[in-house]
């Protein structure tokens, strides 16, 4: 891959790779912004490993997710980030944000795998396949992530009194 390819394909992936890292880091988006680049400096780094076998997005989503659990290994805070008030649909997209306290509260309860897999199937519209591979998950196990998951939101939704309007 060339250094043109590179910038291409880092100019198609920056927005939505920055979007999940902000919600994975719930909104902090200092935080996010620092996993972000050194994703991008890690991917353009190792660009020779990259053999072409997933798309471009899947191996850079997967090194982002990669550095994201190092930083939260690193601060020896794996489970213990809060969640912000809001949930970004897009980094300019104000609209898009969840409008309702509880639906950000019911991800907020999800384990990281299930908030994770949640993110990136309905958020960023990535695979099944796609996921275990940015993961390390096996599919069917992502499969299961995702069903836990909505569960989960709905079990919380409907104990907190949510209904669709």
């Amino acid at each position: 891959m060339t250094r043109a390819q590179f910038e291409q394909e880092v100019r198609i992936n920056q927005e939505p790779l920055r979007r999940f890292l902000l919600n994975l880091c719930s909104g902090n988006s200092a935080l996010s912004d620092d996993i972000a680049q050194e994703a991008f400096i890690k991917a353009y780094m190792n660009i020779g490993s990259f053999a072409g076998m997933s798309k471009f997005s899947t191996w850079l989503f997967r090194i982002a997710y990669n550095c994201f659990c190092d930083h939260k290994r690193k601060t020896e805070r794996f489970d213990s980030v809060e969640i912000s008030n809001t949930l970004h649909y897009s980094m300019d997209d104000t609209d898009g944000r969840f409008k309702n306290q509880e639906l950000y509260m019911a991800l907020g309860r999800l384990g990281e795998n299930e908030k994770t897999c949640i993110l990136l199937f309905y958020m960023e519209d990535k695979s099944i396949k796609e996921i275990a591979a940015i993961t390390g998950i096996k599919e069917n196990t992502v499969k299961s992530h995702l069903s836990r998951a909505k569960a989960n939101i709905s079990e919380y939704l409907k104990h907190t009194g949510y209904e669709r309007s």
